[in-house]
């Protein structure tokens, strides 16, 4: 689900824990494996993927289906990949790794696909034409292999073959925007402007188009050209090419249909035919003498495969009248008998279902004037770079692989040999093997597969397919050929058959890759998911004839972790008045229950979850609050106490201390550029790569739509290049006021293209810009000055104090307890989010541009989860900008306020912002911890949400607890009842953890730590681990220790005979510091 949503670390981290874990899943290891492989390939983390995809072939009794497919995958990740050296060197090894995929599977039409764009990629024509043939007789006619035919043919200047091409590819998917897009080009090439404008039109209707605006622009100018042409002219020109509509009306086109890779296939079925002929009735039968006769007198001369003219001497305009009689006789043949379709005794089907779909669909598009349009339920298909050796997220799509549907609307319907894969990265790519499929189909159901419909027998986002044959095909079919649904109403019918293979028995294919459907998103038009390989229906593999969990094993003296919220301890057997020798006594007997991996929340507070939006709902005149503000005069205002307790009211989710700097006389300019580039100019930084937009919007990458997803791409570069570029924008910009202001003296109507600027900067196209951020000040040596500088600070905002809980945790945690810098230009963003844990944050302009920030209260955040949840998001780990207009009709509250060189932004837990650059500057920002009870609660609830949704806490809550009873007297009543909570909680897991280790026979080790360790973390889960850590034995010895939980490490072994127990504190330092952590007067307090 996380795949599909396009949340891979998510979804790897998940995966990763389905590797781990010994317990029976529904998906092999391989599987797991694939999937992991295929999102390092999938996020562009190439040399990872190479690497996963290699140890995979590596396996042994690896299904030949698998095999293929991941060759397949390395070839095309080879072809997208950066070149390392030089083109060709990669697309070498790219043809290589395809060319063994095709000897363990000749039958891949994708393999053959992407190897013609390999060959095409390095100029070897002829190669790629003979293999986009063989793509489309392996697997029949594709909208990708017809457009990439067309580019072919367009480039051997041999326009007319380029315009059946084309035309085929958009009949087979009419809303393919690359196609379209080529055909208007080859129309312009041709000086035909009229037809160029109808298929740049047709391209633009397309929801997969990503150049609209530019293809908007291109329209306006040819209809400006086409306006001013002379009447005469345009009556006199002879056309090179027929106009679309005539073009359309076509027949199948002879000179690529009736070629030796339509001849082969002919022939086949002609064979099939000869073979089952008792099968025929009398008018069949009568049908087939004639075509005998026919066959008989067929040159065997002419049965050569045509190349465009510059590869051979074959002229591609011959006419072959006899060839397309045949052709016609064979489909009509085909069409009048439906029992054809599965062919005789449950053989292949006689006849491409692709090959009649040119005639039956040339008659649909046309509206009641002519012209040619796109049907409203087109499907999407990305943009195609053809030949160009672009980068792009590689996926193997088509019938043996990966394949990547996209997006169309539940009504449509189409036939079982169109379908088009598609990747994130522009690249469409399509290849089934509809013969089979529509054999195997047939076969099972006896009906006609496009009358099934079971979306009241599934859901709506999800479809699997267990087919005896071709389960991974039936998926991939399931949205375009048979509408969603259909393959589950097999698959629930029929049981799956079975081949042993080598001790093994998998499903047919052994080792097929099979796809689930995704939900459909405002903004996602791209989908990555792979499904099963080998899996048997009830999820369990067959091995010998009978199940086997290898790494299973049952364990009778260690107590498994009880997942359950109940605790194993009544809750009033011990309380935070207990001492630690009652918490102690109460922890024997463990075993006889099981332990309890707890939470250290207060029983009293319930489960953490987003909270509902406040009710009653505010009004919506109070739905643009002002910001808290206040202007600072003197340093005596800046530590005046009351400014501390303001800011950390709960009420208050954020404050703007106007004037600070000079309040406090601060040298900003020590976080200058200039100063940045002088004091360490080679210092590494990352680079958000965006899209300047208004501040208040978000628009898709073509500017049709706003959306709540905000992409960037990361990279890494220096200080030094980074003022460049800072530099550089300014000056550019400079440079477009000053020809702005004498474009505006030039025009007398102001107003009017004042509007007409802002409409166009509002919908695009957007220019691209960099952002630099997350720079690390930490380093006191190279930073001193700077550092040094913000001691100048109120106690209460300082990087560290002693009021501040990030102070107390021991070790460095980049960005929070340390100075972060970002250098920004107009435009740049930071998007929605909520600190980590919900810590307080600081954020200083340094200038000298302003920042515009926009703010929701805590309260609110539940609101936004919701919303991200609606758009496909993941509200702790995506990026998404809000929707303003969203926000407003779900009575959301939003602060939105300028922030100003010398302004300090103080925002409160658990409060959502995001912001945004207006002018150049640069900001330094770190988090706070104020020792209050609002904030310790709100960093412990979203510690256990956390946990709910397998992301890592950057504050360890339990380790800072710890720290926090040993360095801190505590006055208020409600913080300290949960900080000695999370205490009692911890020391019962502990010792009863121990006791049941030591009961089991299992070795504790002391290990020990020093002040400056930081704190553990599960390496599978990523939860705190606090003292008791699990190593392997292995990594042990090689004091390389990676750490575990309990739970993970019982997944792995369930009597942990593979895992050493290691303990660094003891029992009485912890008992010590639990009797010691005692409420103390607020006197006595602040005499401390």
């Amino acid at each position: 689900m996380f795949k599909v949503n396009t949340d891979y670390e998510s979804s790897l981290k998940h995966f990763r824990l389905a590797l781990f874990d010994c317990n029976l899943c529904t998906l092999s290891s391989v599987e797991i494996q694939f999937h992991i492989a295929h999102l390092y390939e999938t996020q562009r983390k190439y040399h990872s993927a190479k690497e996963a995809y290699e140890q995979l072939l590596q396996k042994e009794n690896l299904p030949v289906q698998v095999k293929a497919t991941i060759l397949q995958q390395l070839g095309w990740m080879h072809h997208n990949m950066d070149p390392i050296d030089d083109r060709i060197s990669k697309e070498r090894y790219a043809i290589q790794y395809l060319q063994k995929s095709l000897e363990e599977d000749p039958t891949s039409g994708q393999s053959w696909y992407y190897l013609g764009r390999c060959y095409s990629s390095i100029g070897k024509v002829q190669d790629a034409f003979v293999s986009y043939r063989q793509s489309i007789d392996k697997s029949e006619a594709s909208a990708d292999t017809w457009c990439s035919i067309g580019v072919l043919y367009q480039q051997q200047n041999q326009p007319m073959d380029a315009l059946q091409a084309y035309i085929c590819a958009v009949q087979l998917d009419h809303g393919h925007a690359v196609a379209w897009m080529d055909l208007g080009t080859l129309y312009e090439s041709c000086s035909q402007p009229r037809d160029a404008i109808k298929c740049y039109l047709n391209a633009t209707r397309s929801k997969s188009c990503s150049n609209t605006s530019t293809l908007a622009a291109r329209i306006k100018l040819l209809q400006a050209q086409f306006c001013n042409l002379p009447q005469s002219s345009l009556q006199s020109k002879t056309k090179l090419l027929p106009s679309i509509e005539e073009a359309w009306s076509l027949p199948i086109p002879a000179e690529l249909t009736s070629r030796q890779g339509a001849m082969n296939t002919t022939q086949q079925q002609f064979e099939h035919l000869r073979a089952n002929k008792d099968n025929l009735n009398p008018t069949q039968r009568l049908m087939l003498d004639k075509l005998e006769t026919q066959y008989t007198l067929m040159p065997q001369q002419q049965n050569t495969f045509s190349l465009p003219r510059n590869c051979t001497n074959q002229t591609s305009s011959t006419r072959e009248p006899w060839r397309k009689q045949l052709s016609k006789s064979v489909q009509g043949l085909y069409k009048g008998s439906t029992s054809f379709l599965t062919g005789f005794n449950d053989q292949q089907p006689l006849f491409s279902t692709e090959s009649s779909q040119y005639l039956l669909t040339s008659n649909t598009i046309k509206n009641q004037n002519g012209h040619l349009s796109l049907p409203s339920n087109s499907s999407q298909v990305d943009y195609l770079g053809h030949l160009s050796s672009q980068s792009c997220i590689a996926t193997s799509g088509g019938q043996k692989g990966i394949a990547l549907e996209k997006e169309s609307k539940p009504s449509r319907k189409r036939s079982l040999g169109s379908e088009t894969s598609m990747h994130a990265e522009n690249t469409s790519n399509s290849c089934p093997d509809s013969k089979r499929l529509s054999d195997n189909v047939h076969q099972i159901t006896g009906v006609d597969i496009s009358n099934l419909n079971c979306r009241d027998f599934m859901s709506p986002n999800l479809a699997i397919a267990d087919n005896p044959q071709h389960s991974a095909l039936l998926v991939e079919k399931a949205n375009d050929s048979m509408d969603i649904g259909t393959c589950d109403k097999v698959r629930s019918t029929y049981p799956a058959t079975h081949t042993k293979i080598d001790n093994y028995i998998f499903s047919l294919p052994s080792s097929s890759i099979s796809v689930a459907t995704s939900p459909k998103s405002i903004e996602q038009t791209n989908i990555h998911t792979v499904s099963n390989f080998n899996s048997s229906p009830n999820g369990l593999h067959i091995i010998n004839g009978g199940l086997q969990n290898s790494q299973m094993s049952v364990n009778v003296d260690l107590p498994r972790v009880n997942s359950e919220s109940s605790p194993q301890i009544p809750s009033m057997t011990v309380s935070i008045h207990s001492s630690s020798a009652e918490v102690l006594k109460a922890c024997r007997n463990v075993d006889e229950n099981g332990l309890t991996n707890s939470h250290i929340l207060l029983d009293k507070c319930p489960p953490p979850r987003p909270p509902n939006s406040p009710y009653p709902p505010l009004p919506k005149e109070k739905l643009n609050p002002p910001t808290p503000s206040i202007y600072l005069e003197n340093k005596r205002d800046a530590f005046f106490p009351p400014l501390h307790q303001f800011c950390t009211n709960p009420k208050n989710p954020v404050t703007v201390i106007r004037g600070l700097a000079g309040a406090l006389k601060l040298d900003l300019g020590l976080f200058s550029t200039k100063t940045l580039v002088e004091v360490n100019n080679e210092h590494i930084i990352e680079v958000r790569t965006q899209l300047l937009q208004p501040a208040e919007e978000n628009w898709d990458p073509t500017g049709t739509k706003k959306i709540w997803r905000y992409e960037s791409n990361s990279s890494r570069t220096t200080i030094a290049k980074y003022a460049q570029y800072q530099a550089s924008s300014f000056q550019e910009s400079l440079r477009e006021e000053n020809e702005r202001k004498t474009h505006l003296k030039d025009h007398s109507d102001n107003e009017s293209v004042s509007l007409d600027n802002a409409r166009m900067k509002r919908k695009g196209p957007f220019k691209t810009i960099k952002s630099g951020i997350n720079i690390d000040l930490s380093d006191i040596k190279k930073w001193k000055l700077q550092l040094h500088e913000l001691t100048k600070l109120p106690a209460f905002v300082r990087v560290v104090s002693a009021g501040n809980l990030l102070s107390h945790v021991g070790y460095t945690i980049l960005g929070m307890n340390t100075v972060q810098l970002y250098m920004k230009v107009p435009g740049s963003r930071t998007p929605g989010h909520q600190e980590n844990n919900n810590f307080c944050s600081v954020n200083i302009n340094i200038g000298p541009g302003d920042c515009e920030w926009f703010v929701v209260p805590e309260d609110y955040w539940g609101v936004l989860n919701d919303f991200c949840e609606k758009n496909n998001l993941n509200f702790l780990m995506s990026s998404w900008w809000p929707n303003l207009d969203d926000l407003y009709q779900a009575n959301v509250p939003v602060y939105r306020f300028i922030q100003r060189p010398g302004d300090l932004v103080w925002i409160n837990a658990g409060t959502v912002h995001w912001v945004q650059a207006i002018g150049w500057c640069n900001n330094i920002a770190w988090n706070v911890g104020p020792l209050t009870a609002s904030q310790y609660k709100l960093a412990v609830e979203r510690y256990e949400w956390n946990k709910l949704q397998n992301v890592k806490s950057v504050v360890p809550m339990v380790h800072l607890s710890w720290n926090m009873a040993r360095n801190i007297k505590v006055s208020d009543p409600k913080l300290f009842e949960m900080i000695k909570y999370c205490l009692l909680k911890v020391l019962k897991q502990c010792q009863a953890l121990r006791e049941a280790l030591v009961a089991a026979g299992k070795e504790v080790i002391w290990h020990g730590r020093t002040k400056k360790d930081p704190a553990s973390y599960c390496c599978i889960c990523e939860v705190e681990v606090f003292n008791l850590l699990f190593v392997t034995s292995e990594g042990n010895l090689k004091k390389t220790y990676e750490i575990y939980c309990l739970n993970c490490a019982q997944k792995s072994s369930g009597n942990l005979e593979n895992f050493v127990v290691l303990e660094q504190y003891k029992m009485e330092d912890l008992i010590q510091v639990y009797n010691q952590f005692t409420l103390v007067s607020s006197l006595s307090s602040s005499s401390c």
